[in-house]
């Protein structure tokens, strides 16, 4: 069992930054692997990143390379997405999730955190 809370979030101007942060409890295994994910009104979750805790290998979506980043800090039991020059389109709740790395990165976690706004203005 995982259990995931996110905070950061908020509303800011395109081209700001924003880090959001997870922090999980719980039992962790060389498989789990944690994930921001995003969704947007009348569509489904899309993962943003995904990191897997024993040994941070981790995946950026196509849309965010160069500019978001994911990190882990397995000490403080946290997963931050580091999020620079956001454009309106990153707008959505994100979800953070854990779960096995194969399943996860398909949209298949878990567990899921309860979300957080993220707003971009143009």
């Amino acid at each position: 069992q995982v259990q995931l809370v996110e905070s950061g979030g908020g509303r800011v101007q395109a081209g700001d930054s924003l880090s959001l942060s997870c922090t999980w409890s719980g039992r962790a295994d060389r498989t789990t692997t944690v994930g921001w994910f995003r969704q947007v009104p009348g569509n489904g979750r899309t993962l943003v990143a995904a990191i897997r805790l024993s040994d941070g290998n981790r995946l950026h979506a196509d849309s965010v390379k160069g500019r978001f980043t994911i990190s882990r800090d397995n000490a403080k039991k946290t997963v931050d997405l580091q999020m620079n020059s956001l454009k309106p389109e990153d707008t959505g709740v994100y979800y953070c999730a854990a779960g096995p790395y194969q399943p996860l990165v398909v949209g298949r976690a878990n567990y899921w955190g309860q979300g957080t706004q993220v707003t971009v203005s143009s």
